[in-house]
């Protein structure tokens, strides 16, 4: 077997699972990936102290494994940029840099978690990769509902900046309202019904605003979700569902609907020949 097919060959094993060895090599490959993970939450753990140099190996292997992966990928594809800049690429590097970060600055290491973007091929070993097109709607609910829930913000970031200076005005560094921005951090966490109880107002007139804050914050977490779902139920909405009446621009008809039920004109563009068969309407 010439160069040319071992490495077409590889390719295929590499980057595709239709194959019972490319199956097989992804599978080992996720499973390397899950314990190069493993490694990484243990080492974060007190009482596993002593078996510190014992990681350090097993993080310093796989690191040299997917590196050695990753260079493999880049001198089979017979495109190596397409695959650099691309989503799978830009993840296999980040299963990488951490420990070369590491190198520089300790802590650095636990950025080995990272890798767990990785786990994503499980996806195509498992032949789930048709169920992401169904992503694509919660896009598109995004991408529609973005400038309302921009606006939302902007108004929600107003009400606690204003609910913040008030409960700073009212309460005041005795009562633990150090200032302002401490005083919004307050607003943000009880308008959002979090409530960590580490300030809490302690004159009437507080405790007031505070429940005007808790129950605007019950009516506020409902907007963002009721637009993004409006959103979704439009996209997700057949095609035909969301035609537009040329005349009036009223959309969602019926799926059978010819005629617009607002005012009566057609939705589907006649053909030639159908509209010169009719009768002139007197």
């Amino acid at each position: 077997m010439g160069k040319k097919s071992w490495r077409k060959h590889l390719y295929s094993v590499v980057f595709f699972s239709d194959t019972p060895a490319g199956r097989q090599f992804d599978i080992a490959l996720l499973l390397a990936i899950f314990a190069s993970l493993v490694v990484v939450m243990l080492d974060s753990v007190p009482g596993y102290d002593r078996y510190g140099e014992l990681f350090y190996a097993l993080e310093w292997g796989f690191t040299i494994l997917f590196a050695a992966e990753y260079l493999l990928r880049i001198a089979i594809h017979p495109k190596p940029s397409h695959y650099v800049f691309s989503f799978y690429g830009a993840v296999d590097l980040l299963a990488v840099l951490p420990a070369v970060l590491a190198l520089l600055l300790s802590e650095a290491q636990y950025l080995l978690i990272i890798r767990v973007m990785r786990m994503l091929r499980v996806f195509r070993v498992l032949k789930l990769l048709p169920y992401l097109s169904q992503a694509n709607f919660l896009l598109v609910a995004l991408r529609g509902s973005r400038q309302k829930i921009i606006v939302f913000l902007c108004s929600v970031t107003t009400l606690m900046i204003v609910f913040g200076t008030l409960m700073y005005v009212i309460e005041g560094p005795e009562h633990g309202f150090t200032s302002i921005p401490a005083s919004i951090y307050w607003a943000v966490v009880t308008m959002t019904t979090v409530g960590y109880g580490d300030m809490t107002p302690k004159t009437p007139l507080g405790q007031s605003l505070a429940t005007l804050v808790m129950i605007t914050g019950y009516s506020v977490i409902a907007v963002p979700t009721g637009i993004f779902t409006a959103e979704l139920a439009s996209a997700m909405q057949p095609e035909r569902l969301q035609r537009t009446c040329p005349t009036c621009e009223k959309s969602a008809h019926e799926p059978d609907a010819a005629y617009c039920s607002r005012c009566g004109n057609a939705l589907f563009p006649r053909r030639p020949e159908s509209a010169a068969g009719e009768a002139p309407r007197g």
